[in-house]
């Protein structure tokens, strides 16, 4: 964890207003069951990396919590779709 540091001022990061209405469809690996989530229960971290950045979420079934990597693409949706982004990033 040495390795991350926080960025203090994030009042010039531009914010997007998306409809409540925004859902993404989803499926659980443990249990299988498929869903829908809204932005709000999805959490997407960006790494250095495509093997450092993934998304999570807690399956509304088995209340498992799901990880996987995300491509430029999902990232692309998810970003644009309102779900909630932490940049990681090493310390120089």
């Amino acid at each position: 964890m040495s390795n991350l540091s926080v960025v203090s001022d994030v009042s010039s990061v531009p914010t997007v207003v998306v409809p409540e209405s925004v859902r993404f469809r989803a499926a659980c690996p443990e249990c299988r069951a498929r869903f829908e989530l809204t932005a709000g229960a999805i959490r997407l971290a960006i790494g250095a990396t495509s093997r450092t950045t993934f998304y999570s979420f807690t399956c509304p079934e088995c209340d498992a919590a799901v990880r996987r990597t995300a491509g430029e693409r999902i990232v692309e949706l998810l970003t644009d779709g309102g779900v909630r982004t932490l940049r990681l990033h090493t310390g120089r």
